[in-house]
């Protein structure tokens, strides 16, 4: 990881802060990462925390407690330190993309799941209206996906009340309808128009379900070629390190489902999920490209690694496509 994309990951840890309430301050353009000085360790440091603690209004110790387990989530991350006043000390490790591709493939759809609302019953009162009725309906799948239970009832008073669709969206079919109902953020108007039913690249649900189905065509045409087991050569996962430069994007969007997940659970918004998986999809799209042999080239330890890659962001497609309650198909 070079102190280019360190930068880009600490930046991306402070956004995970503010999107989680756990900060409130606007998200610097960028931040410097550094050799640590005298009293630090690590590979590098960086002083953000204290950049941040006065428009946080918080000491900067305690910014530096909040970004450090965000950091240390990040794929090629092994350690986060605090030191002084508040520096963020980096312990770059190796393995770290291989051991993301593994925990993905290991733990299949249920991948992100965790227990950040364990023992919660959360009590979702809706009006009587479609689109509140399917926004509770994946409520239901995605709080469980953090260890609570929710429960929906009608009446009042009203606790989750998104806008409401301007006309039936069922002439749309089930899985576009959906779509059209949980994409936009709860204050938002749906939009019901048979542009969610255009197989386009200007359609983000096209884009969701036909990445899935690259994945698993990618999967076929391995297996075509003599490659298809992702794990039929050892760990061939463990290559990853020599080709994570490419799937670096790739490999970020998939190490942030689990906080997406537990975003959109606490904060009671699919929307965050449906975004976060066209954000998936554009990355494995860009990526698929690299994952086959070209031409007369020999499949190799490394057409392996970026298969495993390729199928674990499959998995995470079908996994979030699931929890809308949106069928991920095998061909598209």
């Amino acid at each position: 990881m070079t102190p280019v994309e360190l930068s880009r990951t600490v930046l991306r840890a402070v956004r995970r802060a503010v999107d989680g309430g756990e900060l409130s301050v606007s998200v610097p353009v960028s931040v410097g990462v550094s050799p640590p000085g005298p009293g630090g360790c690590g590979d590098y440091a960086t002083n953000v925390a204290l950049r941040l603690a006065g428009p946080a209004g918080l000491p900067a110790l305690d910014v530096a407690e909040i970004l450090r387990p965000h950091i240390g989530d990040e794929p090629g991350v092994a350690e986060v330190t605090v030191t002084g006043p508040g520096f963020l000390n980096i312990t770059l490790g190796g393995g770290a993309a291989a051991a993301l591709v593994d925990q993905v493939l290991t733990r299949g759809e249920r991948y992100g799941y965790g227990d950040s609302l364990a023992g919660q019953v959360v009590e979702l009162r809706v009006p009587y209206d479609t689109r509140a009725e399917v926004v509770a309906d994946t409520l239901v799948r995605i709080v469980a996906t953090q260890g609570g239970r929710a429960e929906v009832r009608h009446g009042e008073p009203v606790n989750l009340r998104p806008v409401p669709a301007p006309e039936d969206p069922a002439p749309l079919g089930a899985d576009a309808a959906r779509w059209a109902l949980l994409y936009p953020a709860s204050h938002d108007r749906p939009r019901i128009s048979a542009d969610h039913l255009l197989q386009r690249e200007s359609n983000p649900l096209f884009r969701v379900r036909y990445a899935h189905a690259r994945c698993r065509a990618l999967r076929r045409n391995a297996g075509a070629l003599g490659f298809g087991e992702v794990r039929d050569d050892g760990d061939p996962a463990g290559r990853l390190d020599d080709t994570a430069r490419q799937g670096a994007d790739l490999l970020s969007v998939l190490a942030e489902y689990p906080h997406t997940l537990r975003l959109a659970a606490a904060h009671r918004a699919p929307d965050r999920l449906a975004r976060h998986l066209v954000g998936v999809a554009d990355s494995l799209l860009l990526f698929q490209h690299l994952v086959l042999p070209l031409g007369d080239e020999k499949p190799s330890a490394a057409h392996r690694a970026r298969l495993a890659l390729a199928e674990a962001a499959g998995t995470v497609l079908a996994g979030g496509l699931s929890l809308l309650g949106i069928s991920a198909p095998e061909y598209l």
